[in-house]
């Protein structure tokens, strides 16, 4: 086994990346020496000066031969002079890298030299640098959340590769693997082809006769495009021949959408120049997080933490945001669709906004959200456009499911994937309900994600599809629209209703035939208005609120009332609520009403299995009105689900006991006697329900209640806090 080091490095080519390496290297004590060579001796003299470097090498072959890292930062023409050079000094030891961006000349110039590469031959790129050149400019912090890329060859050692990767780790960087054609593909792209494009932009306007008043005027987004013109020429020079092909590529890939931009212009057409722009700006945010793995919903999660006051007055009349179940589905619909559809009241967070990006990822022009409004234009049933990629969905179970049926359906084929918490999420419902169809499907391990989607002609069983979750049912609804017969599915229990509800607004309504709902393949949807009913999910923790605080009255406008959505409003009924519904009407083909709720004393029952389960989502909520009910509320599920089995619960029931709740927890059945709720601090595990649910507990604390992990809250309901301060609750945010 060689042995590698990097106690010594020779740097060849003192210049800004070059410099800032070494000197990147020197100050956190990384290595023993760093020895700069360059043609040009007053660089090496002023990098030796600014203590970028530990000496000059004086003669390259001593250099060459006592070195353990040799690291090539020569203008990507002369790197082939210089391995020719140094060819006959190199150990079998050495290990070589380089900071180029472009890798395959690099690699053919190595074999056609050395026939055998050498193991410790890694190629390399930093995506960082500046404008200004040299080793005067260098910085220590160049490096610093950068990515590097190493392209490892079949020949390199993998000793090689881990320590010139743990070299740049070592100065701030994140180092990436990638294959040596895809790098030259990838930056042609993402590097080059900008870089171009501003020269060329530049140069244009230059030979214009007015160019200084078109400078002199020229706004901020003119100099922003165009600072990296100002980059070295004689680098970009050899740049363009040494990566020729992949540039010329790239460069008839833009100048196809120049001309469709153009056509558009000059057509007057609206809804291809709208979908350009929108499809751009969203993919600019979507690509940014796809790289950072972040949210979707714009603001950063830091930690941050809630400070609740108790005993604020409750009052006011407020409406919360559209239902985020009727949200996913209206998107989805209104893009099968024939014509314009505009939606009011769409929910702005993390999960409904990832089924809206994917269906750009798909080829739908989409304006908005803006201020709960969005105008989708339909494609058409079969009018979906390939993705160029894997559809990132974030941590949105419920668009993974819905989308998974919908494009198990289509002639392409598609991938779906998501972040780390989703990727652990099982599949295995959907994906083997979709089966029965002949889906194609295929999984990671334990039916987790990435989904891998192939082109299938789908067809109804002849025995009904048994479901018992509403996703499910939708995902194949979705998928039965392009079914080759009725697909018929046999529901086990009660579920939610809303995909049925809006395929009917959409006029293509499932038919009910006894306990089997139906629904025919290939027929149209027409476009339509949407006005999205409020989220009684969200609306929950206002209505506990109000029943639990002394003189409160409190109206929440425009509510959706689903029957299999209300079973919350039951419950606190059962309890003693003073809860009423008025003005009870029907839009976007759901039941919707104000509801008025003031306070009222609460007592404990036991909570029928069926009631509980239809309020699932909102027992966070329930177990705080529990808290402050008097007597037992006892609480179980039907079936396989049980109270210890649901993460959710038993985070609520943590944070309560942290409180001084009197509750207690088993496989069978959760219990919890009403009582004082104390003042202190209680950790809401990262859920934001069990956060918001633990606010409105604060009402009826005995003093202040810290509640921490409530980061999630916002991207979850970014109205919530502003929601709660404006019906009188003292809330205050503090974020790390």
């Amino acid at each position: 086994m060689l042995n590698f080091s990097t106690a010594r490095v020779l740097v060849i080519g003192l210049g800004l990346i070059g410099g800032s390496l070494a000197r990147a290297l020197k100050q956190r004590d990384l290595i023993d020496e760093v020895v700069g060579y360059d043609l040009n001796r007053a660089e090496c003299e002023l990098g030796l000066s600014l203590n970028v470097i530990d000496r000059i090498g004086e003669d390259l072959e001593t250099e060459v031969r006592q070195a353990g890292l040799v690291l090539l930062a020569v203008p990507v023409k002369v790197m082939e002079t210089v391995l020719a050079t140094i060819r006959p000094w190199l150990r079998e030891d050495t290990l070589i890298t380089d900071v180029g961006s472009t890798k395959g000349n690099l690699v053919m110039a190595a074999r056609a030299l050395f026939g055998e590469l050498p193991p410790g031959f890694v190629p390399g790129h930093p995506i960082a640098g500046a404008e200004k050149s040299g080793v005067g400019a260098s910085d220590s912090d160049l490096f610093v959340r950068r990515k590097v890329i190493l392209t490892p060859l079949p020949e390199s050692d993998p000793q090689a590769t881990l320590a010139i990767a743990r070299l740049w780790q070592g100065v701030g960087a994140e180092v990436l693997q990638m294959d040596v054609a895809r790098h030259d593909e990838v930056l042609a792209a993402t590097s080059h082809l900008p870089h171009l494009l501003a020269f060329s932009l530049v140069d244009t306007l230059a030979h214009e006769a007015e160019n200084t008043d078109i400078f002199r005027y020229a706004a901020g987004g003119f100099r922003d495009f165009t600072r990296i013109a100002a980059s070295d020429p004689s680098m970009w020079h050899d740049i363009c021949f040494a990566n020729r092909q992949q540039l010329l590529t790239q460069i008839d890939r833009f100048s196809g959408g120049v001309a469709r931009l153009r056509d558009a212009i000059d057509r007057g057409d609206s809804q291809a120049l709208l979908g350009i722009f929108t499809r751009a700006r969203s993919a600019r945010e979507h690509f940014s997080r796809i790289l950072a793995r972040s949210a979707y919903s714009p603001e950063q999660q830091r930690p941050a933490r809630f400070l609740v006051r108790p005993k604020g007055k409750i009052t006011g009349t407020v409406a919360v945001s559209g239902d985020r179940s009727i949200s996913h589905r209206a998107i989805i619909l209104a893009a099968l669709a024939d014509g314009i559809t505009d939606i009011e009241g769409f929910v702005d967070g993390e999960d409904s906004l990832a089924t809206l990006q994917a269906f750009r990822d798909l080829g739908v022009v989409i304006e908005g959200p803006h201020q709960g409004r969005v105008r989708v234009y339909g494609v058409g049933l079969n009018g979906l456009q390939p993705p160029v990629g894997p559809i990132y969905l974030g941590s949105s179970g419920t668009s993974m499911r819905l989308l998974c049926g919908l494009l198990s359906a289509q002639p392409f084929a598609s991938e779906l994937c998501g972040d780390e918490a989703l990727s652990e999420v099982s599949m295995q419902t959907v994906v083997e309900s979709l089966r029965l169809l002949g889906a194609k499907i295929e999984t990671g391990p334990g039916f987790r994600p990435p989904l891998k989607i192939s082109p299938a002609e789908l067809k109804s069983p002849a025995q009904a599809v048994k479901i018992s979750s509403a996703q499910v049912k939708s995902a194949l609804l979705l998928a039965g629209l392009y079914a080759e017969g009725p697909l018929c599915l046999e529901q086990l229990g009660r579920s939610r209703d809303h995909t049925e509800r809006m395929l009917g607004r959409f006029g293509c309504a499932p038919e009910q035939l006894n306990d089997k709902l139906c629904i025919e393949p290939g027929k149209r949807l027409q476009a339509t208005q949407l006005r999205i009913p409020g989220d009684l999910s969200l609306a929950a923790y206002f209505l506990v609120a109000a029943t639990i605080t002394p003189g409160a009255e409190l109206t929440l406008e425009h509510l959706g009332i689903n029957p299999t959505r209300i079973g919350l409003v039951e419950l606190l009924r059962l309890m003693g609520a003073d809860i009423e519904l008025c003005n009870a009407r029907e839009d976007c083909a759901e039941p919707v009403a104000d509801i008025r709720v003031r306070y009222a004393p609460l007592t404990g029952v036991r909570i029928p299995a069926e009631l509980s389960r239809l309020a699932l989502d909102e027992c966070p909520a329930l177990l705080v009105a529990a808290a402050c009910a008097r007597g037992e509320t006892c609480l179980s599920f039907a079936g396989a689900e049980t109270p210890l089995s649901n993460k959710r619960l038993k985070l609520m029931a943590e944070a309560l006991q942290q409180a001084g709740v009197d509750i207690s927890i088993t496989d069978k059945e959760l219990r919890l006697s009403g009582g004082e709720i104390k003042s202190g601090v209680v950790n809401s595990g990262g859920d934001p329900r069990v956060a918001m649910a633990l606010v409105i507990a604060a009402l009826r604390a005995e003093g202040p209640l810290e509640i921490t992990g409530c980061e999630s809250v916002t991207s979850f309901s970014p109205e919530f806090s502003d929601l709660a301060r404006r019906i009188g609750i003292a809330l205050f945010k503090e974020e790390d």
